[in-house]
C-alpha cells in the first residue's frame, strides 16, 4: 500500500468524531483550573449583580423594605406629627375661645409658655408631688418585690399559685385597681381596712381625704409590685448555683451569701426595675383621677397638664409647654434604662 493511501485511510480522515482534532494538554489544565475555583459567596453574587443595577431605582435592597414604608408612615403620622404640632402649640397662646366672653386671638408668643413654667408656683409643686410618689412607689415596690421574689426562688408546695396569684395585680387596669382600692379598702363606711380599725378598736380613717399621696402610692406599690417581683426572680434564676454551693460548703450565712453575692448579681436588675419603674409610674393618671380627682397633694405633673388643657383650663398652648417639658424628662429617664439594658445584655453575653 502507498503512503497517499495510508493517510487516505488513518482515522484521521474519518468522518464524524474522529475528525474532531484532540485537545491540547495546557487547555485542558486550563479548563480543570476553572472548574476547580471555589464558588463565589451569596454577598459577592449579590454584589456582582447590583453592579449591573446601579442605576435602577428599584433594586433588591428598595424591594426588601418598600413593603415596610406604609407602616413607617402610620407611625410617623400617629407620633411624631402630633408631637411636632405641641411644640407649635406651645410657641403661641392657644386657649379654647368658646370658653371665653372675650376670646382672643391665637399669636406667636416664642417661649413666653416655658419662662412660664418656672415662675407658676402649682406646676412646681405638681413636680414635686411626681418626685414623691414616683420614688416612694419605685422603692417600696423593689424592697417588696425583692423580698416576694427571693421566697418563690425556693421550691414549696403551691409555688405555682402563689405564684399567678402575685403576678395578678400586675394585670388588671389601673382604673380597676384604683376603684378596688377606693371602694373596697379606703371606703370610711364599708372598707376592709376601717372595718378592722374598728374591730381592734380605733376610729375609722379617712385615708383619701386626709391622706391622698399616701393613699396613692399604696395603689401603685400594690399594682407595680409584681413587675419588680418577676425582674428581680429572673436575676435570681440566672444565678450560678455552683458559686451559692461553694459559699455554703464554706460555712458562709444566709445573710452573708445575700450580702456577698445575690445582692452583687441583683445590681443591674435593680437598676433595671427602678429605671423602667420610674417611667411608667411617673405617667400615673388614672389612680390620681379615680380616687382624689387631683385634689391638693396629689397632682402630678401629666395630671396637671390634663387640668390646663381638656381637664378645665382649656389653655392649650401653656398644656403644650408643660408637655414638652415632661416628654424631655422622660427621654432622659429612657436613655438611662437603655444604657443599663445593654450593659445588662453584654454582660449576660460574657457570661
Amino acid at each position: 500500500m502507498s503512503a497517499t493511501a495510508a493517510r487516505s485511510c488513518s482515522p484521521l480522515s474519518l468522518p464524524g468524531r474522529w475528525t474532531t482534532p484532540r485537545p491540547s494538554v495546557s487547555a485542558s489544565r486550563s479548563r480543570h483550573r476553572r472548574s476547580s475555583s471555589p464558588p463565589l459567596s451569596a454577598s459577592a453574587v449579590d454584589a456582582t449583580l447590583a453592579k449591573g443595577r446601579t442605576g435602577d431605582p428599584f433594586s433588591s435592597v428598595w424591594r426588601r423594605r418598600l413593603p415596610l414604608l406604609p407602616a413607617l408612615l402610620y407611625v410617623v403620622a400617629i407620633t411624631q406629627l402630633p408631637f411636632l404640632v405641641s411644640i407649635y402649640y406651645s410657641l403661641t397662646n392657644l386657649k379654647d375661645k368658646t370658653q371665653s366672653l372675650i376670646p382672643e386671638p391665637t399669636k406667636f408668643v416664642g417661649f413666653d409658655n416655658y419662662k412660664q413654667i418656672f415662675s407658676d408656683s402649682f406646676f412646681r409643686q405638681a413636680m414635686w408631688t411626681s418626685v414623691k410618689m414616683t420614688v416612694l412607689a419605685v422603692v417600696l415596690s423593689l424592697i417588696i418585690g425583692t423580698v416576694f421574689a427571693i421566697l418563690l426562688d425556693r421550691k414549696f408546695l403551691g409555688q405555682g399559685l402563689v405564684r399567678t396569684l402575685l403576678i395578678t395585680p400586675f394585670l388588671l387596669m389601673p382604673v380597676v385597681a384604683a376603684l378596688i382600692w377606693k371602694q373596697q379598702m379606703f371606703s370610711s363606711l364599708f372598707g376592709v381596712l376601717n372595718k378592722v380599725l374598728t374591730f381592734v378598736g380605733f376610729s375609722s380613717v379617712a385615708f383619701i381625704s386626709d391622706h391622698p399621696l399616701a393613699s396613692i402610692v399604696t395603689v401603685l406599690v400594690w399594682q407595680w409590685t409584681p413587675f419588680m417581683m418577676l425582674i428581680m426572680l429572673a436575676g435570681l434564676q440566672s444565678q450560678p448555683t455552683d458559686i451559692l454551693e461553694a459559699a455554703n460548703v464554706d460555712g458562709a450565712s444566709s445573710v452573708g451569701v445575700f450580702r456577698q453575692l445575690t445582692l452583687p448579681h441583683l445590681r443591674p436588675y435593680l437598676e433595671l426595675g427602678a429605671l423602667l419603674g420610674s417611667i411608667y409610674i411617673v405617667q400615673a393618671f388614672d389612680a390620681i383621677d379615680v380616687m382624689t380627682g387631683g385634689g391638693p397633694g396629689s397632682t402630678n405633673v401629666p395630671y396637671y397638664v390634663y387640668q390646663e388643657s381638656i381637664g378645665g383650663g382649656f389653655r392649650y398652648g401653656s398644656a403644650s409647654a408643660y408637655a414638652i417639658v415632661v416628654v424631655v424628662f422622660s427621654i432622659i429617664i429612657a436613655t438611662f434604662a437603655l444604657r443599663v439594658l445593654s450593659s445588662l445584655f453584654k454582660d449576660e453575653e460574657r457570661a
